[in-house]
């Protein structure tokens, strides 16, 4: 076996997001110096499913570790040209899986094929699996993992031809990296992180480095709008709670992933010092459970003293004085099936904020274009993201006085 070069340092990555997220998480990448606006790669980086971006092992260690919004960052291992299976193998065979891979690892190989010759997924994983073995000495066992939530699963090839273009990328991150570590208590349908980091992105939240005004979250369930919006506000890495797929590769370099968590725990605990105790967050909820598993799941993520949670319905909130954000999740029909009208809840909660919130920017997520005009609010909805395989809607707008 010869030795490949290690990660180059302008290797093509590639941050995978769930629909509605890559402009987001295409803004997250330039705030961490990893895309840049005025450059050729910037104008064709978004697409439908992600955002591309070049880097070194530092990027892609500190985009693991720092993006909030991106499900999992591939690794481009190779492209090329394969009209037959023989040119299809040998040329997977000289790619550079020494740095991904030991010798007979577990390997989870997922191939799709669009308008190519080869069209057979499984034979074009079994041809990809024996340049693997050529390659390494020894064949790596093929195993599926259907449980995108596993630290222990099979290191995740995917394969794709497209017109007979073959390109081949290896997942650096493992479990969805909406997989912060702090979760373990869940309410009724709970908002994924990354959307939840995308809906206070789309806020505006948490709105330069100053104190940021209060937010409130008068449907918090088990508290991942609240506590999203701490780690942001706190500039906790969503990651740094975790492990990853690349901790395992051949080539894995500790002591430089150990200096940016040390760099990160400087740049939290400098913000920590600057904010002095005053953010105020606040998540509530009618559900006693949903607030119990709230306050878990913000102590396991260290944030339980700048969130504060309360039981009570919506009719129920007293926000602070001034102006600040509402971010929240409200029911809607697909998400919690077999409950009351949810029109009289949407029109309850626009009644509220108009009274007790005048002038703050209320931001609300639903699936229904009528429930959110239940609110008799001024809401933009262009923004919309997909939650559990539903269209939801990101409704925006300042709360006029009552």
């Amino acid at each position: 076996m010869t030795t490949s070069p290690a990660l180059p340092p302008q290797a093509t990555l590639f941050a995978v997001a769930a629909p509605g997220l890559p402009p987001f998480t295409a803004a997250e990448l330039r705030q961490l110096g990893l895309l840049h606006r005025r450059s050729k790669q910037h104008k064709r980086a978004v697409e439908a499913g992600g955002v591309t971006f070049l880097g070194d092992r530092a990027a892609l260690y500190r985009a693991n570790l720092h993006l909030r919004t991106a499900s999992r960052i591939l690794v481009r291992l190779g492209d090329f040209h394969a009209e037959n299976f023989e040119q299809l193998r040998a040329r997977a065979a000289v790619l550079g899986w020494d740095h991904f891979l030991a010798p007979g690892q577990a390997v989870d190989l997922r191939v799709t094929c669009h308008k190519s010759r080869l069209y057979h997924s499984g034979a074009v994983a079994e041809r990809v699996a024996e340049a693997i073995g050529e390659r390494l000495g020894k064949p790596p066992e093929l195993r599926k993992s259907d449980d995108e939530e596993d630290e222990q699963a099979p290191q995740l090839v995917v394969v794709r031809l497209d017109h007979d273009r073959c390109t081949v990328s290896v997942d650096s991150s493992g479990a969805l990296l909406h997989r912060r570590g702090y979760r373990l208590a869940t309410a009724k349908a709970p908002l994924r992180e990354t959307l939840a980091a995308g809906l206070l992105m789309a806020a505006g939240w948490p709105a330069g480095d100053a104190l940021p005004p209060p937010l409130l979250d008068p449907f918090c369930g088990s508290g991942t709008i609240p506590i999203e919006a701490a780690l942001m506000a706190l500039n906790i890495a969503p990651g740094q709670r975790r492990r990853f797929a690349f901790m395992a590769w051949p080539d894995f370099d500790a002591a430089l992933w150990q200096r940016l968590l040390d760099d990160t725990d400087e740049q939290a605990a400098a913000r920590l010092e600057q904010l002095g105790g005053r953010l105020v967050i606040r998540g509530s909820d009618r559900d006693a459970g949903a607030i119990a598993a709230a306050q878990a799941n913000a102590g396991r993520t260290g944030v339980g003293d700048a969130i504060a949670f309360a039981c009570h319905a919506v009719s129920a909130i007293e926000p602070p004085a001034g102006t600040g954000f509402v971010v929240t999740n409200p029911p809607y029909g697909q998400r919690v099936r077999g409950g009351p009208d949810l029109r009289n809840l949407y029109a309850q909660l626009g009644n509220v904020l108009r009274d007790r919130c005048p002038g703050w920017q209320a931001t609300l997520l639903s699936s229904d274009a009528r429930l959110l005009a239940q609110t008799g609010l001024a809401l933009d909805t262009s923004i919309s993201f997909v939650n559990g395989g539903i269209k939801v809607l990101v409704g925006r707008g300042v709360v006029p006085g009552a």
